[in-house]
C-alpha cells in the first residue's frame, strides 16, 4: 500500500446541510462543500485557503470522517474510507490525525499533558504503562517541551505551548496524514513562525503529509508545496505555491493576494467586495460573478469548470486573466 504516489485522493466530495424553516416546506440545502476533487502526494503539503465560511474546515473534517460527507469518495492509499464500517475506520484512525485551530479549546483542562498526549496510545493499544510514559517524554521533547511538562495541566501553558501539546498528541500514533486546521491563527505572529517551522521539521523527520488549512496566503506559501483556493464550497484555483503567487489566474485569487497587508498607505486595488449570500441549488452561473471586477454574460448562465491551463495550474474561470 505504501507504493501509492497519492496518499489521499478526494473525488467529488460534497457536504450539504439542510435547514427547515418554520411554516415552510422549503428545504434547499446549504452547500458547505460542493463537489471538490484533489489529491495529495505522499510527503507533500497542500495548502487550502479561502475566506471564513468557504468550507475549508468542512473539507478537512470530512476527509477524516469527523463529520460525514453527503457524497463523494475519499481514497486513502486507494481505499475508499467513506465505505468503511465503524470498526474498520477505528483501525485507520492512527494513520490520519487532526490538529485543531484553538489550542485553548482542543485540550481537556481536567487532564494532565501526559494523559492528553498518551491517551491515543492507550486507546489504540500502541503503548501502555512505562512504555507509554517513555514515548510521551520523547514526544514532548520532539515538539520543544520538557518531559516534566507531562505532569502539568493545559492552563499552565501559553498558547504556543498548548499548540505544541496538540501537535504532540497528533503525532503520537505515528500518522501518515495530518490535517492542520488554522493551527497558528490563534497565536501571536512571533509564535506562528516557530510553530510553522516545527511542523516543517516534523514533516521531514517523520515523513508526514499535510493538508494545511488557512485563510492567510502568506502562511500557506511558507509551508505548502501546492495551494488550492476555495470559494463558497468550490475549488476555483490550484497550482504550485510559487506559480500561484507569480501568476494567479482566478479573479478571486487576485483579490486574496491584493488583500495581503503591505507596508504602505496606498489604497490597494482589487480587494474583495462584501460577501454575498450563499447561493442555493436553483442559482446558475459562476459563484464569483457578483464580486468579479469583469463579469460577462457567459458568467451568469454557465458555471466554469476547474481546468488545467498548463503545468498543473488549474482554474475555474471562463476568461482566464
Amino acid at each position: 500500500m505504501s507504493d501509492y504516489q497519492n496518499l489521499i485522493q478526494v473525488l467529488d466530495l460534497k457536504k450539504y446541510y439542510f435547514r427547515e424553516r418554520l411554516f415552510s416546506s422549503d428545504k434547499k440545502p446549504i452547500r458547505a462543500v460542493d463537489g471538490i476533487s484533489f489529491s495529495i502526494r505522499k510527503g507533500e503539503t497542500l495548502g487550502l485557503v479561502g475566506e471564513s465560511g468557504c468550507g475549508k474546515t468542512t473539507v478537512g473534517k470530512s476527509i477524516l470522517r469527523l463529520i460525514e460527507p453527503t457524497s463523494g469518495q475519499v481514497l486513502f492509499k486507494g481505499q475508499d474510507i467513506l465505505r468503511l464500517d465503524r470498526k474498520a475506520m477505528r483501525g485507520l484512525r492512527p494513520h490520519m490525525q487532526f490538529i485543531f485551530q484553538d489550542p485553548y479549546e482542543s485540550l481537556n483542562p481536567r487532564m494532565k499533558v501526559g494523559e492528553i498526549v498518551g491517551e491515543g496510545m492507550e486507546v489504540h493499544r500502541i503503548a501502555r504503562g512505562k512504555e507509554k510514559d517513555r514515548r510521551v517524554s520523547e514526544l514532548l521533547e520532539k515538539v520543544g517541551l520538557h518531559p516534566q511538562d507531562a505532569l502539568r495541566y493545559p492552563h499552565e501553558f501559553s498558547g504556543g505551548q498548548r499548540q505544541r501539546i496538540g501537535i504532540a498528541r497528533a503525532i503520537s500514533l505515528n500518522p501518515e496524514l495530518i490535517v492542520a486546521d488554522e493551527p497558528v491563527s490563534a497565536l501571536d505572529v512571533s509564535i506562528q513562525a516557530q510553530i510553522l517551522n516545527l511542523l516543517m521539521d516534523l514533516r521531514d523527520q517523520l515523513d508526514l503529509t499535510y493538508l494545511f488549512i488557512s485563510h492567510d496566503l502568506r502562511i500557506v506559501k511558507h509551508i505548502s508545496d501546492r495551494i488550492a483556493v476555495m470559494y463558497m464550497g468550490k475549488m476555483v484555483e490550484m497550482a504550485n505555491s510559487e506559480d500561484l503567487f507569480r501568476q494567479p489566474l482566478h479573479p478571486y485569487t487576485h483579490a486574496l493576494l491584493a488583500a495581503i497587508p503591505k507596508l504602505t498607505f496606498q489604497k490597494r486595488e482589487g480587494a474583495p467586495a462584501r460577501e454575498e449570500h450563499r447561493p442555493l441549488l436553483s442559482e446558475r452561473g459562476c459563484l464569483f460573478q457578483s464580486r468579479c471586477p469583469h463579469p460577462r454574460e457567459r458568467c451568469q448562465i454557465e458555471e466554469p469548470q476547474l481546468l488545467d491551463e498548463g503545468d498543473g495550474h488549474l482554474v475555474a474561470c471562463h476568461f482566464v486573466s
